[in-house]
């Protein structure tokens, strides 16, 4: 247990918000493949869609075995509720047509995954709500850009690709300070709750890819919401029923349940094999610079200590040569595979200004730091000995 008498994580990933009584002993829960559930009345189908009673009516807005994994995650990042949706981005449009409107202001880290970016460039600008991009790492910057109309502050921390380490408690306390109504949104992806739990330190809700770590073996696409009760309510109601639809399967449900059991010890790993290619690659001739918080270098090396229980799995670097050295030395390699996602028990390698942030115009990438040369790796779950030959052949070559 915990110091505070809680069951440690680990057990907490494996146990919560299921009870096998509950289901004739079923170690694992049931996977409920309905669309819709029966009514004993009228009366309690009426009570059902009014809010009044507990209970399913409609596998677009909740389902049994959707119920055990919200309640999970909740658990594990710390927050009240959660909602399981059909991708990341799926999380992030519900969360943010919940609470934006036209003429609203969302200011948002310079940085951030490339279909992020693309759905506030051509989403949210193309109804009416304002955008504005910092740098996070720099307080004055988002003092200055706070508006009386800012709804949202929202970043990522670690930094997709570029990780960048955004201090979570200084920008939700500066951003509250300025007003308490606006919402402080952050994507733990990179992290997960394993790593990172930012509602405990002063975020509002957490958005996550469940398709990348959570899930862990890149078989499902998914995504997840975490935050206060009445919140994770009204986004379900509106944001994804309405809004977006971006309902998920109850068999993705079960599959990620079943990622989340090992976690703990898949992000130990990740951790584990990360830092070492990353010290490898800091000493590459090949390479220009390398960006991974594990290292004492890095710039974010003392607050992601910090914030986080661990350096996580993900690295970038760039080589001096630049775009064309980037394509050579992918294409080279042989057991690190060449693709987009992360989080997988593979090792994934890709380029961010031609696949996950191409997005960026080339104007934007310049302006946003996506350079030609940066390389982005996902570290697996292999033998580090391995990983470490397949990308030393590369770049020597």
């Amino acid at each position: 247990m915990t110091k505070n008498n809680k069951l440690a994580f680990s057990t907490r990933a494996v146990h919560s918000g299921y009870d096998s009584s509950s289901s004739h002993g079923s170690l694992n829960p049931p996977i409920y493949m309905t669309s819709t559930f029966c009514f004993d009345t009228v009366e309690q189908g009426a009570a059902r869609f009014s809010g009044e009673a507990p209970g399913h009516f409609y596998s677009r807005v909740s389902n049994p075995t959707q119920a055990i994994l919200e309640a999970r995650l909740a658990d594990l990042e710390e927050g009240e509720a959660a909602l399981a949706t059909a991708s990341g981005m799926g999380a992030i449009s519900a969360t943010f047509w919940t609470i934006v409107s036209p003429g609203d202001h969302v200011l948002v880290d310079k940085t951030v995954y490339g279909c992020t970016f693309s759905f506030m460039e051509h989403g949210l600008k193309k109804f009416g709500i304002q955008v504005t991009y910092v740098d996070f790492t720099n307080i004055d910057e988002i003092k200055g850009a706070l508006q009386s109309n800012t709804r949202v502050v929202y970043f990522e921390s670690p930094v997709n690709p570029s990780m960048r380490i955004l201090d979570i408690e200084q920008i939700s306390s500066l951003v509250k300070d300025y007003c308490a109504d606006i919402h402080v949104v952050i994507d733990n992806t990179y992290c997960t709750p394993a790593l990172q739990r930012p509602l405990t330190m002063g975020a509002d809700i957490v958005v996550h890819s469940a398709t990348k770590y959570l899930g862990g073996h890149g078989d499902l696409i998914a995504g997840a919401v975490v935050g206060q009760a009445e919140m994770m309510e009204k986004i379900r109601l509106y944001g994804l029923k309405d809004m977006t639809g971006a309902v998920i399967s109850p068999i993705n449900v079960f599959l990620i349940l079943r990622g989340v059991k090992t976690l703990q010890l898949r992000m130990e790993r990740h951790c584990q094999n990360a830092q070492v290619i990353a010290e490898m690659l800091e000493a590459h001739p090949a390479v220009e610079s390398t960006y991974y918080p594990g290292l004492s270098s890095d710039p974010g090396h003392q607050l992601a200590k910090r914030q986080m229980d661990g350096f996580g799995g993900m690295i970038a670097f760039e080589l001096k040569a630049g775009f064309g050295a980037a394509s050579k030395m992918l294409n080279r390699l042989n057991l690190i595979k060449r693709a987009v996602s992360l989080g997988d028990t593979e090792t994934l390698i890709q380029h961010p200004a031609s696949m996950t942030h191409s997005t960026y115009t080339p104007e934007e990438q310049a302006k946003h730091g996506i350079t030609q040369g940066l390389v982005r790796i996902s570290v697996g779950l292999e033998c580090v000995n391995d990983i470490l030959a397949d990308l030393k052949q590369a770049l020597d070559a």
